[in-house]
């Protein structure tokens, strides 16, 4: 038995010290065939530091040996050493067979570091070398994808599927060209290669990008049928309870849409949106108890959640719960948000409790940002008219006309208020 079959059968057993042992042995001893070969084994085995001394000793033979040297840049990149990789593919000749995928291994360290134009010189020049060679078109559309760049995605996926080559790496080509599609609005193209990639393979996320994209589409019966389906492939796929209650939401069926909400709040209890979601579906089917439920929900989970403050301040106002209003306006002051539409709701709630300083500090304060919202200025001018300051009024009524100024029930009002 070689000291390389030792090694790998002393790393079977688990015994690291002999291993260590037999593994000097074919450093000092060992064939350079064996030497690579044990190299390859150690890679595979997560022994990095091994395979690096290794390839790096047979280089001492082979200097500038392509093989050899990307070999030891991808051992490299598994260390993250991504600069001293790109050192060592630097060492590599243009003429070297091997020098193509060289490239190919460069794009992907440039891609990973952020450096997608140094990436796509990498590409492009491998690609003149190797026209038809399907993983560069491949790793063409993936940077192309990553970078936004769509169209140009959509043509080398769009190659590569025309050559017959549907999977690479693992990869459904596909399901790659449907999110291109998808992210660019071409959502029929997208359900499209949805179907076929799910014809070639059934996986989940593919099944949940096909649901999003019927629900994109405005498809909703398809959506919720994919939707379901994700939920039970996967009763923990979070992502899929909040956009299967809106699809129900969409078909008008409020019930099955609460019951998305209620399912998936028990398996993401942190959720905060699918929280503020229960809490709207509650109020068009008149639960306004649920609905509160919902809505304290989600501002326990986030104290200064705005969307979550002013949904229940609405109920809390036709429930006339002045208190509460302030309730949850002095949560959000707390958590330091700035929201004008607070302002406004402080303003009613103190109005409502009769302390009409405040509400007319809060309604001051809410004017420089309402000053062309027709319903606030109504509310603001009536409220300034009771408390009999018709000065202010007047210039609150003055905006009003701006916007309309063939009413003349205002300017009626603004002439009575004058005299």
């Amino acid at each position: 038995m070689s000291y390389k079959e030792q090694m790998l059968s002393s790393l079977e057993e688990g015994n690291l010290e002999e291993a260590k042992k037999q593994y000097n042995q074919v450093l000092k001893f060992g064939s350079h065939e064996e030497k690579f070969s044990l190299a390859e084994e150690l890679h595979h085995l997560g022994f990095l530091e091994e395979a690096k001394e290794l390839y790096g000793n047979l280089l001492q033979y082979y200097p500038g040996e392509g093989e050899l040297l990307i070999e030891l840049a991808e051992v490299l990149v598994e260390m993250d050493k991504e600069e001293e990789a790109i050192e060592t593919l630097a060492e590599l000749d243009e003429g070297d067979p091997t020098y193509p995928r060289s490239l190919l291994l460069l794009a992907d360290l440039y891609q990973m570091q952020g450096l997608f134009e140094v990436s796509e010189q990498k590409l492009l020049q491998a690609k003149k070398l190797l026209p038809h060679e399907p993983v560069i078109d491949f790793g063409l559309g993936e940077l192309y994808s990553e970078t936004g760049r769509f169209l140009e995605a959509i043509r080398h996926y769009q190659i590569l599927i025309e050559k017959g080559t549907t999977e690479l790496g693992g990869t459904n080509v596909h399901q790659r060209l449907a999110e291109a599609y998808s992210v660019g609005g071409a959502f029929e193209e997208a359900l499209t290669h949805y179907e076929k990639a799910l014809q070639e393979h059934l996986e989940i996320n593919t099944l949940f990008g096909y649901a999003f994209t019927a629900y994109q589409a405005g498809y909703y019966e398809k959506a919720i049928e994919k939707f379901v389906s994700v939920k039970e492939l996967d009763p923990e796929y979070h992502s899929v309870y909040l956009l299967l209650a809106k699809s129900y939401e969409h078909e008008e069926k409020l019930q099955e849409s609460l019951e998305a909400v209620q399912a998936g709040v028990k398996q993401d209890e942190y959720n905060k949106e699918l929280n503020v979601f229960g809490g709207k579906i509650s109020l068009k089917m008149g639960l306004e108890e649920e609905a509160e439920a919902f809505l304290r929900e989600a501002l326990a989970l986030d104290p200064g959640y705005v969307e979550a403050a002013l949904i229940i301040n609405k109920l809390f106002f036709t429930q006339e719960r002045y208190e509460d209003v302030l309730e949850i306006a002095q949560m959000l002051t707390v958590e330091g948000e700035e929201e004008p539409q607070i302002n406004w709701d402080l303003a009613k709630a103190y109005e409502g409790l009769e302390q009409y300083n405040h509400a007319l500090k809060q309604y001051r304060i809410a004017y420089t940002y309402f000053k062309n919202h027709q319903e606030f200025l109504l509310e603001f001018g009536q409220f300034l008219v009771e408390e009999g300051l018709r000065g202010e009024a007047v210039g609150v009524y003055k905006h009003l006309i701006e916007m309309d100024p063939s009413n003349d029930e205002w300017q009626d009002l603004i002439e009575r208020l004058q005299d």
